[in-house]
C-alpha cells in the first residue's frame, strides 16, 4: 500500500467523522450511502463511486446510489464468492468490491479511477473491510431510527383516523401516511362499488372477477392476507394490503415499490398494521354513517307520514310522495299505479312521462318480474345496450295485508343512480304510504257514495243545489237543464220495473256521456234528470240539451224519448237558484204540453221552443 493513497485514505476517515456528525438523521440509506460517496470520491481522487444493491429475481446487481455522474454504470451479473474483482477499461481501472448489509443483502461497491492512480490489493481490502463494517452500522442506524420514526407516524395516524368519523378523512390520512413513510412509492385504493368515489383521491374500483387482472387484489380481498406480485413493464414489485375490519375487508391498498425485489419482511408488516389500524377506522366510519343513515331515513319515513295524514285527497298524497322519492332518491320519473278489478290505473299526481306511451317498456319490466316471483325489483343498468332514456330503474310494491294494491316505479336517466340502500328504503317508505293511499282512496269512494244517487251513479240533488250555489257566488253565468223521461209509467207497466230501472240508468249515462268533466249531471226526482253547466252561454247549453235528447233516442232499449226544459243566469241579471229552477220546471212543462220529445227554453223574459 503507496504512502500517499494510504494519506488520502486516511484523509477520507478524518473527514468521515465530520460529515457523520452533521448527517441529518432522518434521511433515508440512499440518500446517506450519495453523500458518504461523493465524499469518497473526493478525497481519494477517484472517477466515479457506485453503490449497487442485489435484485434476486434477476440475479444482477443495479446501481442505486453513485458520485461521478453516470459513467459505466449499469447491470453487473453476479460473480459467485468473489470479493474483489479488477476490470480494465483502457485509459481507467474498475473495481468491484463485493460484501453484505446486515439483512444479508448483497450489495458491490465499484471504484473508478484513472491507471496512473491504480489502487493496490491491500488498501481495496481495507476500504472493502471498512465500506462492509461503515454501511452495515449505517443501514442498521438509519433502519432502527426510520423503524421508530415511521411507528411513531402509525401511531399519529390510528390516533387521528380514529378520532374521525368521516369515512372520506380516514381514506385521505391513509394516502397521507402512506407518502410520508414510502415517498417514492405509488399507491391506490381499491375499494367496492359500494363506495362513492373520490376524484381527488387515487381510488380505483376494486374488479371483483379475476378477468380484470387484479387476481391477487381479489385474493387479498377475499382472504384478508397480504398478497405480493409483479408488474411486467416496467419490473415492479406490488404489495396489496387488506383495510380489513371486524365485521369485515372494505378495501385493498396497492402499493407499487419502484424496483422489482420483493418487500422486506419489515415492510410487510408494517403495512400489514397500517392496513388493519385502516380498516379498523374504516369500519366505525362506516358503522357511524350507517346509523346516521338509519335515523336520516327513519326521519324521512316519520316525516313522510305526517305530511300524507295531513293530506286528505289521494291526488295531493301521491304528488308529496313523487315530490320526496325525486329530491331524497335523485330520481328523474315516478309513476303510482293501483291494481283494481283486474286493471292497472295510473293514479293521479305521477309524473307526466307515465302518462306517454314510450313509458310502456318500463312499465313491462316491472310486471314481467312480478309474474316470475321476483321480489328484487331493482336494476343499475337494465338497458345498458340499448338507447333507451332511463336506465336506473326500481319498483316497490304497494301491499296491504300481504295483498299487492299497486306498485311506484322510479326510473333516472344516470346508469347506478340508486344504490340497493336506496331500494330497500324506497321499499319501507311506499310500504308505509301504502295505508294511508288506501285510506285516501276509499274516503274520497265514501264521499263519492254520499253525493251519488245510488241507482244511476249521478249526483243527488243536495249536490247539484251546493254547486250551483257556489257557482253563482263565483261565476259569471250558468245554464240548468230539467231532463224527464217521456212515458215513463208506460215502460214500467208495460215491461215492468226492473226494465224500467235499466232504461233510467242508460238515460243517465248517456247524460254524462254528452256534458263536460266540469258540468254536473244529477238525479233531480224519480224519472228527472237534471244538468248543471257553469260558465256557458245560452246557446250552448241549448246545443248540449239538443245533444242529449238525440243520443238517448239513438241509444236506448227499448228507445224512449226525452223532454228538456232549459234555464239560464248571468251575474248582471240578479238571478238566484230559485229563480232558476222555476224557470226551467216551466220550461219542461211547456215541453210536456207541446207533444214531448223537444227542448224549451225560458231566458228570464219569454219562453220559446228551441
Amino acid at each position: 500500500m503507496s504512502m500517499e493513497e494510504m494519506k488520502r485514505y486516511e484523509s477520507f476517515k478524518q473527514k468521515f467523522f465530520h460529515w457523520f456528525l452533521a448527517f441529518p438523521d432522518d434521511e433515508p440509506f440512499l440518500a446517506a450511502a450519495d453523500e458518504l460517496l461523493a465524499l469518497l470520491k473526493e478525497e481519494m481522487g477517484l472517477e466515479q463511486a457506485v453503490f449497487y444493491l442485489f435484485d434476486p429475481e434477476r440475479a444482477a446487481f443495479y446501481p442505486e446510489a453513485s458520485a461521478g455522474g453516470a459513467m459505466g454504470a449499469g447491470v453487473v451479473a453476479a460473480d459467485g464468492g468473489q470479493e474483489i474483482a479488477l476490470l480494465d477499461g483502457g485509459s481507467h481501472e474498475k473495481a468491484r468490491l463485493f460484501f453484505s448489509l446486515p439483512d444479508g443483502t448483497p450489495v458491490l461497491l465499484e471504484l473508478t479511477y484513472r491507471k496512473d492512480r491504480a489502487i493496490d490489493q491491500p488498501l481495496l481490502q481495507a476500504v472493502r473491510a471498512d465500506f462492509a463494517d461503515l454501511f452495515g452500522k449505517l443501514a442498521a442506524m438509519l433502519q432502527g431510527e426510520g423503524e421508530e420514526k415511521r411507528y411513531g407516524q402509525l401511531h399519529r395516524f390510528a390516533a387521528k383516523i380514529h378520532s374521525s368519523m368521516r369515512i372520506d378523512d380516514v381514506l385521505e390520512e391513509i394516502i397521507r401516511t402512506l407518502q410520508n413513510v414510502y415517498p417514492s412509492f405509488t399507491y391506490y385504493l381499491l375499494l367496492s362499488h359500494d363506495n362513492h368515489l373520490r376524484d381527488h383521491l387515487p381510488i380505483k374500483v376494486l374488479a371483483l372477477d379475476e378477468g380484470e387482472g387484479q387476481t391477487a387484489a381479489l385474493r387479498a380481498f377475499l382472504t384478508g392476507q397480504v398478497q405480493c406480485d409483479e408488474l411486467e413493464t416496467p419490473r415492479r414489485s406490488v404489495l396489496y394490503a387488506p383495510i380489513k375490519g371486524v365485521q369485515a375487508v372494505y378495501g385493498v391498498i396497492q402499493i407499487i415499490a419502484p424496483y422489482a425485489a420483493p418487500f422486506p419482511q419489515r415492510e410487510v408488516r408494517f403495512i400489514s398494521l397500517l392496513a388493519g389500524t385502516a380498516g379498523s377506522a374504516l369500519e366505525n366510519a362506516k358503522l357511524y354513517e350507517q346509523s346516521r343513515r338509519l335515523v336520516a331515513d327513519l326521519q324521512l319515513i316519520n316525516d313522510t307520514m305526517r305530511q300524507l295524514n295531513a293530506r286528505m285527497r289521494l291526488h295531493e298524497g301521491i304528488e308529496y310522495m313523487v315530490s320526496q322519492i325525486r329530491q331524497s332518491f335523485g330520481a328523474d320519473e315516478v309513476g303510482f299505479f293501483l291494481f283494481a278489478d283486474g286493471r292497472r290505473e295510473l293514479l293521479p299526481g305521477s309524473t307526466p312521462f307515465f302518462y306517454e306511451e314510450r313509458s310502456a317498456m318500463y312499465v313491462k319490466w316491472v310486471e314481467e318480474r312480478r309474474r316470475d316471483g321476483q321480489d328484487i325489483l331493482f336494476a343499475g343498468d337494465a338497458w345498458a345496450s340499448s338507447l333507451t332514456p332511463f336506465r336506473s330503474i326500481m319498483a316497490a310494491p304497494m301491499q296491504q295485508n300481504k295483498e299487492t294494491k299497486g306498485v311506484c316505479i322510479a326510473l333516472a336517466r344516470e346508469p347506478y343512480r340508486f344504490t340497493f340502500e336506496m331500494f330497500k328504503l324506497l321499499e319501507s317508505l311506499v310500504q308505509h304510504s301504502t295505508l294511508a293511499f288506501m285510506n285516501a282512496i276509499l274516503r274520497e269512494e265514501l264521499e263519492k257514495l254520499v253525493v251519488t244517487d245510488y241507482l244511476t251513479k249521478l249526483y243527488t240533488r243536495r249536490y247539484l243545489d251546493e254547486t250551483i250555489q257556489k257557482s253563482m257566488e263565483t261565476d259569471g253565468s250558468g245554464a240548468f237543464l230539467l231532463i224527464d223521461i217521456d212515458n215513463f209509467k208506460q215502460i214500467n207497466d208495460l215491461y215492468g220495473h226492473q226494465i224500467g230501472d235499466e232504461v233510467l240508468i242508460r238515460v243517465a249515462e248517456t247524460v254524462r256521456a254528452s256534458v263536460r268533466e266540469s258540468d254536473v249531471a244529477a238525479r233531480w226526482g224519480g224519472e228527472e234528470l237534471a244538468v248543471y253547466l257553469p260558465n256557458v252561454h245560452l246557446a250552448d247549453a241549448v246545443a248540449a240539451a239538443r245533444r242529449i235528447t238525440e243520443k238517448v233516442r239513438q241509444h236506448t232499449a227499448p228507445a224512449v224519448t226525452v223532454s228538456c226544459g232549459v234555464s239560464w243566469w248571468g251575474r248582471r241579471f240578479g238571478d238566484n237558484a230559485k229563480q232558476l229552477f222555476k224557470q226551467a220546471d216551466k220550461a219542461l212543462y211547456r215541453a210536456k204540453e207541446m207533444g214531448k220529445n223537444c227542448i224549451f227554453v225560458y231566458d228570464g223574459r219569454r219562453l220559446y221552443k228551441a
